[in-house]
C-alpha cells in the first residue's frame, strides 16, 4: 500500500463497477479509508442490489484496508447525507467525496420523455449536489477537503443524450460554484472528465481518442484528493484524462464584443453580429456526418 492519501478519508458514490470501483481500490491502496457508495444498479438505473457495494469492501479488506459500504440512492438527499454521516461515524472527519454514480436512458430530444430525461438529471446533478451539500457542512467546520464531480466531455452537447449532457454541463457549474463558495474555508472543489473503457462508454457511437483504463482516471482523481494538490491551489478546474493524456478545459469567457451607442434593434444587430462579434464554431457539429455514418455502417468514428 502507497502513503498518498495516507490518514484520510474518502467517500466514492458509484464505486461498486467501473471508474467508481477503480477509484475506491486506489485511494485505499493510497492509504485512504473508503465509504463505497453504490446503488447497486443498471446502466439504465434498474435493479438495485446492495450486493455491489459490499463487494467491493471486501476486496479493500482483503488487500489490508478499511471500508464501508452504503447502498443508498444518493439522488435523494437522505441518501446523500448518508454517505457523509457513514464517514463521519465510521472514521470519524471526511477529507473527500467523489461522485462518479450515473446513469443512461438515451433517446433523441424529439422523443425523450419525463421518464427518461427526470432520472438521469438525478442520478448525475442532483446526485452530486446531495452528497456535495452534506460534505461541504464538514468539510466547512474542518477548513478542509475536497469535492470531486464527474463531467464527461459531452457537456458540449449530444446528439441522442441531451439528458446526460445537460446534467454534465451542470456538474461544471457546481463545481465551480463550490470552488468559489468554500475557498475561504479551505475546501477545494474540481471536476473530472474521463474517457476510459467501461460500460457506459460501450455504445458510445465513436471510437474515443486515447481511451484509456478506469486506472488511469483513479491516478488523476488520486491527486486531487492529495495534500499536494491542495497546497498548489488546484479547484474550480475541469480536468479530462483519456490514456496517456491529461488535459484541462478553458474556464468560460467573453471571445468578441459589439456596442451599440443607441441601443440595439434587430436590424442593427443583423448587421454588427455575424461580422463584428461572429461565432464560436461547434466542433461536435463537423463530427455528426462520421457518427451518422459509423451508425449506418456499424462502425465507430474516430473523436480527437
Amino acid at each position: 500500500m502507497g502513503n498518498f492519501l495516507a490518514g484520510k478519508v474518502i467517500a466514492v458514490t458509484g464505486a461498486g463497477r467501473g471508474i467508481g470501483r477503480a477509484v475506491a481500490l486506489v485511494a485505499a491502496r493510497e492509504g485512504a479509508r473508503v465509504v463505497v457508495n453504490d446503488y447497486g444498479v443498471a446502466t439504465d438505473g434498474t435493479a438495485p442490489s446492495s450486493e455491489v457495494a459490499e463487494a467491493v469492501v471486501k476486496e479493500i479488506e482483503a488487500a489490508g484496508g478499511e471500508a464501508v459500504a452504503v447502498a443508498d440512492d444518493i439522488s435523494t438527499m437522505a441518501g446523500g447525507q448518508r454517505v457523509v454521516d457513514t464517514a463521519v461515524g465510521a472514521f470519524g472527519r471526511l477529507d473527500g467525496v467523489v461522485c462518479v454514480a450515473g446513469i443512461l436512458r438515451e433517446r433523441m430530444l424529439f422523443n425523450m420523455t419525463e421518464e427518461e430525461w427526470d432520472p438521469v438529471i438525478a442520478t448525475h446533478l442532483k446526485g452530486t449536489f446531495t452528497v456535495f451539500r452534506a460534505a461541504a457542512a464538514v468539510m466547512r467546520r474542518q477548513r478542509s477537503g475536497t469535492l470531486i464531480g464527474f463531467t464527461s466531455g459531452n457537456h458540449q452537447g449530444s446528439v441522442s443524450q441531451a439528458n446526460y449532457s445537460a446534467a454534465k454541463g451542470g456538474i461544471i457549474s457546481l463545481v465551480r460554484s463550490a470552488a468559489l463558495g468554500l475557498h475561504k474555508y479551505g475546501v477545494t472543489a474540481n471536476a473530472v472528465a474521463p474517457v476510459a473503457r467501461t460500460r457506459m462508454s460501450a455504445n458510445v457511437p465513436m471510437e474515443l481518442a486515447g481511451m484509456g483504463s478506469a486506472e488511469d482516471v483513479a491516478a488523476l482523481v488520486v491527486y486531487l484528493l492529495s495534500d499536494r494538490a491542495a497546497e498548489e491551489g488546484i479547484t474550480g478546474q475541469v480536468y479530462s484524462v483519456a490514456g496517456a493524456k491529461i488535459a484541462v478545459w478553458a474556464q468560460p469567457c467573453e471571445l468578441r464584443s459589439a456596442y451599440a451607442s443607441g441601443g440595439w434593434t434587430p436590424e442593427t444587430i443583423a448587421e454588427f453580429l455575424p461580422g463584428a462579434v461572429g461565432v464560436d464554431p461547434m466542433r461536435m457539429l463537423s463530427q455528426l456526418s462520421a457518427m451518422e455514418e459509423a451508425a449506418r455502417s456499424g462502425t465507430r468514428p474516430n473523436a480527437q
